[in-house]
C-alpha cells in the first residue's frame, strides 16, 4: 500500500488534536521551568506529549546551544554559525534536572560540525554532571551522528547512559531531501557501532507523512532491526513553518498500528507508533 498522495492535505485531522496538559505534577514543573528559566525541549518545541511525560517525571533538554550547523528540511531549529561552547552548560543542565526532580532525563543537541570533537566532550561532561548531582536519574542521550567518527562515538559509550538514541528520521529514498547533510547508511552504522561497543539499549525514530511508502517504512524498520536497534519510535511529521518541507499525507492511527505490529514481529523490544509520538515519548519505559 502506497502512502504517497498527489495533493498536499489542508487542515489537521481530528486524531492530531491534543488536550491541554493538566495535572498537579505538570503544574508544579511548569512553575519551576518558568521561575528558573529552565531550557527544555518540551516547552521550546511545544511537544504535544509534554503533560503526559512530565506527569511521568520525564523531560528533554538540549545542549550545545540552539543554532545547528546543518539545515535539515524538517527541523525548526535555527541553522547558521553556532555560539561559543558554554562549558558551564553541563552543570546548568544537571541543576535543572535536580530542581525539576526528574526521574528520567533525555538529553539531545544540535549538530556541531564546526567543532573538532563534534560536541562529544560537552556530551560526556553533561552526563557526568547529571550523574553526580542526580544519582537516581536514568538517562537517554539522543545524539547526532558525529559524522560517524568513532572517537567521538566512543565518548558516548564511555558515558554509558541507559539508552543511546540516534534518529534515522526518514526512509532511504528521502534522506537526501529531508536530512541533507546526513547519510542513511552512516546513521545505521552509528547505531550498529554503539551496540557492538556495549551500549545496553539503542533506539531510533522516524517521521511519516513526507511521501514515503509503506514498503519503504517496513524496509527502514528492518534495516534498524538488522543493526540490532532495540527501540523504534514512529510519528507524524508536522511542518514547523512554510519554509520547511510540506506534509504530503496525514497517516491514520490504523496505519500506525500496522507499523507497530510489524515492528514487534521484527523483534524490537519497544515500538512507539502513533500520530503524536515523538522521540522522547514514553522514554522512561525504554530502559526496561
Amino acid at each position: 500500500m502506497e502512502t504517497v498522495v498527489e495533493n498536499i492535505p489542508t487542515g489537521k485531522p481530528k486524531w492530531l488534536k491534543v488536550k491541554l496538559p493538566i495535572g498537579q505534577k505538570y503544574t508544579e514543573l511548569r512553575g519551576l521551568v518558568d521561575k528558573y528559566s529552565l531550557n527544555t525541549i518540551c516547552t521550546s518545541g511545544s511537544c504535544p506529549n509534554m503533560g503526559e511525560c512530565w506527569g511521568e517525571g520525564t523531560a528533554t533538554f538540549m545542549i550545545l546551544g540552539n543554532v545547528c550547523t546543518r539545515s535539515c528540511g524538517f527541523c525548526g531549529v535555527k541553522t547558521g554559525r553556532p555560539e561559543t561552547v558554554d562549558w558551564d552548560e553541563p552543570e546548568k543542565v544537571a541543576r535543572s534536572i535536580k530542581i525539576m526532580n526528574i526521574k528520567h532525563a533525555v538529553i539531545t543537541s544540535v549538530d556541531r560540525d564546526d567543532l573538532k570533537d563534534g560536541g562529544s566532550i560537552i556530551w560526556i561532561e553533561t552526563v557526568k554532571a547529571i550523574r553526580r548531582m542526580n544519582p537516581n536519574t536514568t538517562l537517554e542521550t539522543l545524539i547526532p551522528d558525529f559524522q560517524g567518527i568513532e572517537r567521538n562515538l566512543d565518548r558516548i559509550v564511555e558515558a554509558n547512559p541507559e539508552v543511546v538514541s540516534h534518529n534515522m528520521e526518514t526512509v532511504r529514498r528521502l534522506t537526501r531531501e529531508v536530512r541533507i547533510q546526513a547519510k542513511y547508511d552512516r546513521s545505521l552504522e552509528v547505531l550498529r557501532y554503539l551496540k557492538e561497543k556495549g551500549i545496553n539499549r539503542t533506539k531510533s525514530g522516524i517521521m511519516l507523512g513526507l511521501g514515503e511508502t509503506e514498503e519503504e517504512v517496513f524496509q527502514t524498520m528492518t534495516d534498524l532491526r538488522n543493526a540490532n536497534v532495540d527501540v523504534v519510535t514512529i510519528g507524524q511529521y508536522l511542518q514547523p513553518s512554510k519554509k520547511h518541507l510540506p506534509v504530503k499525507e496525514f497517516i491514520t492511527p490504523e496505519q500506525f498500528a500496522r507499523y507497530e505490529k510489524f515492528g514487534l514481529e521484527l523483534g524490537f523490544r519497544h515500538v512507539e507508533s502513533g500520530p503524536l509520538v515523538r522521540s522522547s515519548y514514553k522514554a522512561q519505559k525504554h530502559i526496561l
